[in-house]
C-alpha cells in the first residue's frame, strides 16, 4: 500500500515538474515581435490612463498585457511600476498590446523607440533584431 502512495507521490512530482519545464525555458528566450512594435518606458498611472516615454497615453478597451513569460497579466498590476516595455499602438493612438521584457529581450538594446526611428530602421524577423541604415 505504501508503494503504491509513493508510486503516485513520485509520478505527480515528475508531472509537476515536467508541466512548469515550457515556462522556465520561456522566459529565457526571445519572443517573435513584429516590425510594428516598439520599446519604451512604461508607467501605469491609473486605468487606463499610462504614461509612455514620459508623456500622457491610453490602453484601448482590448489591451493585453503580458508578462515577461508571455503569461496575460491584468493591467491594473502594474499600477505604480515603471517597466521597459515593446508594445503597439491601435490605429487610434491608444495602446494595444504590452509585453514585460524578459532579460533576454532586454539584452538586445537596439530597439526603435518611436515610428520613424522603425520606418528608417530595418527589421530581421529571423533575429529579431533592428539595424541601423
Amino acid at each position: 500500500m505504501q508503494r503504491c502512495v509513493l508510486r503516485a507521490l513520485l509520478l505527480a512530482a515528475g508531472a509537476s515538474l515536467a508541466l512548469s519545464a515550457p515556462f522556465v525555458a520561456q522566459a529565457q528566450t526571445h519572443r517573435q515581435f513584429s516590425p510594428q512594435t516598439l520599446r519604451g518606458e512604461f508607467l501605469l498611472v491609473q486605468t487606463p490612463d499610462v504614461l509612455l516615454n514620459g508623456k500622457p497615453s491610453k490602453l484601448s478597451p482590448g489591451t493585453r498585457v503580458y508578462g515577461d513569460t508571455n503569461l496575460l497579466q491584468q493591467p491594473a498590476s502594474l499600477a505604480g511600476q515603471k517597466r521597459t516595455v515593446h508594445y503597439t499602438v491601435a490605429p487610434d493612438g491608444q495602446i494595444l498590446d504590452v509585453w514585460l521584457l524578459n532579460p533576454v529581450e532586454l539584452a538586445n538594446k537596439t530597439w526603435p523607440r518611436t515610428p520613424l526611428e522603425a520606418a528608417s530602421w530595418t527589421f530581421e524577423p529571423g533575429t529579431q533584431t533592428w539595424l541601423m541604415r
